[in-house]
């Protein structure tokens, strides 16, 4: 059965939702943040000061409460995938906005005025803010990716990647049980594949072949005699032949296995592991690079089909193929930039992106050891933030530490309700980041109030930095989506008077009165 909870019981009842959410997660703001345990039901508990990651793991058996604070973590979840940090900050900025502005519209101010005259404010922010930005250096970079990671070495480690590889989305992460992180870089273009069998691959944990054919089939191959002027082709000149196809009859792959165990062919079948638009495009990647023809249908096989590849490198889960550029391929990458800019989700465009990437610089392949699973993952999300930051600087950096944010406070005149919600606003992250290293009230105030933004406090080392050789530094991509995903969000619960929901009973009590529909 539906009801409707609206008016003051929501209000309150939203208060409580958004500062159950980000009273949780803000405490982790800094390079002096908290830890947060986590439970999970799939595994075991875990440590961490992941906002995202915290955030995610919030919620209430309170039908209303809970709705709230799922549409609360939009705003962190949309800022995360857009650049991959500063979650913690649109939490904070949030929380500010919606608690401050529930004052005004208490005292008699019209919620869709008022976010109406916050967005416009908004727009004069977002351009204080691009005025203030700068332009990004490697050392700039560099300190990003270790205030974010919270951590020298691995700060230091995802910089070195990022000045070697063109995108985050050629940056891969593993996990197994060494005690340090190991990067290996890999030129080539490289795909997941499956083999027909577990046995296939034999012994061997990797096979190298040299001058060898390349066969795309994209249909299931299921008849010997359809391949075997090409599986003849490469017998007679003694050369290997790589077979990538949707799947492989059994007595085939039988037949197969035979004649490479008894050394009268090197033939490798396997299968890409993507399907669908994804699985296509590697296979017109591999097209191309190869200089193969696609089969489309079996009947048609043969030897005018084959590629060749100078080195492709096989092992029970990849295969990479070395080539060289040409003009060809050259226009190629072009239009997978050109493609990839048009997607709008952010999923799509990082496969796009990880395949120029390949046609260029390369991957990075990033492998995290630890003592216990709990070290690790959270090394992986210190690596992950710092990865996503470093490549979000690309556009420019700020002030860190809620200083560029002060600044722009400082500079509101306070003539409407609006000002007044984003000047205090735009001081939260600068006191959490205070409050989190310890500092008392009185020590934050006398900042604020004496500070000229030239200045910035480094509570990792508890000094003062000069702006033109301070380390504290923000991606100005990380703090502009914090503003205008915290906005949104905020705004949009704001002018929201009632909620349908499905009744819950053991959560009456807490919900009030409900108007049953």
């Amino acid at each position: 059965m539906k009801k409707i909870v609206s008016g003051k019981i929501l209000r309150e009842n939203m208060l409580e939702a958004i500062n159950l959410l980000c009273d949780t997660v803000k405490q982790t703001l800094g390079p002096r943040g908290n830890n947060v345990i986590i439970d999970h039901s799939n595994f075991s508990p875990f440590i961490t000061n992941d906002g995202v990651t915290i955030a995610e793991n919030i919620e209430s058996d309170d039908p209303v409460i809970g709705s709230i604070i799922e549409i609360a973590k939009e705003a962190s979840i949309k800022t995360n995938e857009n650049v991959g940090d500063g979650t913690t900050t649109t939490l904070i900025l949030l929380q500010s906005i919606i608690n401050l502005a529930e004052k005004h519209i208490n005292n008699g101010v019209n919620p869709i005025s008022l976010k109406n005259d916050l967005n416009k404010e908004l727009e004069n922010i977002l351009k204080q803010l691009k005025m203030l930005k700068l332009k990004t250096s490697s050392q700039i970079r560099k300190n990003i990716a270790i205030i974010s990671a919270k951590d020298n070495d691995i700060g230091n480690l995802v910089s070195d990647i990022a000045e070697k590889v063109n995108d985050k989305s050629a940056i891969t992460i593993k996990e197994d049980s060494g005690k340090d992180i190991r990067v290996k870089y890999i030129k080539g273009y490289s795909c997941e594949i499956t083999h027909p069998s577990e046995y296939y691959f034999g012994e061997s944990k990797n096979l190298e072949l040299t001058d060898a054919y390349i066969l795309i089939v994209n249909n299931i191959v299921d008849d010997i005699d359809k391949i075997s002027s090409c599986l003849n082709e490469s017998i007679i000149n003694n050369k290997g032949l790589i077979i990538l196809a949707k799947d492989f009859d059994d007595y085939l792959v039988n037949y197969i296995m035979s004649l490479n165990l008894e050394k009268k062919a090197t033939c490798i079948m396997a299968k890409i592991s993507e399907y669908g638009l994804r699985e296509r495009l590697i296979q017109k990647d591999i097209e191309l690079i190869s200089n193969a023809t696609i089969v489309e249908n079996n009947e048609h096989i043969s030897v005018d089909n084959l590629g060749t590849v100078k080195n492709i490198y096989i092992d029970k889960e990849n295969i990479r193929i070395n080539f060289e550029i040409n003009d060809i391929i050259k226009n190629y990458i072009s239009n997978i930039e050109l493609n990839s800019q048009e997607l709008n989700n952010n999923f799509e465009r990082e496969f796009y992106n990880k395949r120029k990437a390949m046609f260029t610089k390369g991957i990075a392949e990033i492998t995290i050891g630890a003592p216990t699973k709990i070290e690790s993952h959270e090394k992986r999300m210190h690596l992950e933030d710092a990865i996503c930051s470093a490549f979000a600087a690309k556009n420019g950096f700020v002030l860190g530490g809620g200083v560029s944010l002060l600044n722009i406070a400082s500079k509101i005149e306070e003539t409407n309700e609006a000002k007044l919600v984003w000047k205090e606003t735009l001081m939260k992250p600068f006191e959490q980041i205070m409050i989190n290293s310890g500092l008392d009230e009185k020590k934050i105030s006398e900042y604020i109030k004496d500070n000229n933004y030239t200045k910035v406090y480094n509570v990792y080392f508890n000094s003062y930095e000069d702006e033109k050789n301070t380390n504290v530094v923000d991606a100005y991509d990380v703090i502009t989506n914090s503003l205008i995903n915290a906005c949104s969000t905020a705004t949009m619960l704001l002018t929201t008077n009632s909620i349908v929901i499905n009744e819950v009973q053991n959560n009456l009590n807490k919900t009030g009165e409900f108007t049953e529909l």
